[in-house]
C-alpha cells in the first residue's frame, strides 16, 4: 500500500494562530477546512490542542485499501478530500461496494474492534487519522461529539435506504443519473446548479455499485449526454450543467 504519512504530533508544540475567532484552537485545526463540517467542530479548544498531539495527516494514493475487512481498529479517520469506496468481501472472495464516503466524513465505528468493510481510496486521499482510545473516552465525556456521530450514523442508514429503492426500482438510466447525482451532491454541496467533477470510481466500479453491466452504464452515460443532461470529457470529466434535469433523471423526488 503506497501511503505518505505526516505527522502531525508536533504541531502542538508550535505556536498557535491567533484566530480572530478563537486563539486558543491549535494552528493545524484552524487552518483544516473539515474541521467545522466534521466531528472535531463539536470539540473544545482544549480538546482540540489534546488530538492534535497525536493526530496524523496522511496521504493515500488511489487504489489503495486504508482498512481491510476483519481487521483490528486502532484508530478513526475525518476524511479530508477525495473519496473513499467501502465493500464487503463474501467468503467465496465475491465483493460489492456498499457505499461511498466523502470529506468530511468520519470513518471508522466507535467501540467496534474489528472493521465490517474494507475502506479502497477511490481516488487519491487525504485523511486525519486519530487514536480510537482518545476518541471512544471523548466520545463518552462530550455529549456533542456522540451525537454529531450519531447524526452521520443516521445519515448514512437515510442514504443506504434511498440506495436499495435505487437498486432495487430504479431504471439502467435512473440508476445512472442517481449516481451522478449523488456525487454531484457531495463533492460540492454548497456550488450553484451546475457541478463538475471527475469520476471517483472506474465503469467496472459504476457497474458493480449498481448492480449493471459495464456495457449498460457506458450506454447510459452516452444517452445522458447526448440529451446534453451531462458532458463528459476524457471519458472522467462529468460537468452537470442544470442539476434540476439530473435530478428529475435520477428519478428523485
Amino acid at each position: 500500500m503506497q501511503v505518505i504519512q505526516f505527522s502531525q504530533a508536533r504541531a502542538s508544540m508550535e505556536p498557535q494562530r491567533k484566530d480572530i475567532h478563537n486563539s486558543e484552537i491549535p494552528a493545524v485545526c484552524v487552518s483544516c477546512e473539515a474541521r467545522h463540517g466534521g466531528i472535531c467542530g463539536t470539540l473544545s479548544p482544549s480538546q482540540l490542542t489534546e488530538l492534535s498531539r497525536h493526530t496524523k495527516r496522511r496521504k493515500v494514493t488511489g487504489g489503495s485499501e486504508v482498512i481491510g475487512q476483519g481487521e483490528q481498529l486502532n484508530a478513526y479517520s475525518n476524511i479530508l478530500s477525495g473519496v473513499v469506496k467501502l465493500s464487503k468481501m463474501m467468503a467465496d472472495g465475491r465483493q460489492q461496494i456498499v457505499g461511498l464516503q466523502f470529506a468530511p466524513d468520519f470513518m471508522g465505528r466507535p467501540f467496534l474492534r474489528e472493521s465490517q468493510v474494507a475502506a479502497e481510496a477511490a481516488v487519491d486521499i487525504e485523511v486525519c487519522s486519530m487514536p480510537k482510545a482518545i476518541i471512544d473516552r471523548m466520545i463518552a465525556d462530550t455529549p456533542e461529539l456522540e451525537h454529531k456521530i450519531h447524526e452521520q450514523t443516521l445519515k448514512e442508514l437515510d442514504e443506504a435506504r434511498d440506495w436499495m429503492l435505487t437498486l432495487g426500482r430504479k431504471t439502467a438510466q435512473e440508476k445512472v443519473a442517481s449516481f451522478l447525482h449523488m456525487i454531484a451532491m457531495h463533492i460540492d454541496p454548497e456550488s450553484a446548479d451546475k457541478r463538475s467533477f471527475d469520476l471517483p470510481l472506474t465503469r467496472a466500479d459504476i457497474a458493480d455499485f449498481l448492480g449493471l453491466t459495464i456495457e449498460t452504464v457506458s450506454r447510459q452515460m452516452t444517452k445522458l449526454r447526448r440529451d446534453g443532461i451531462i458532458r463528459i470529457e476524457n471519458n472522467r470529466h462529468v460537468t452537470c450543467p442544470d442539476m434540476e434535469r439530473l435530478r428529475r433523471a435520477a428519478g428523485n423526488d
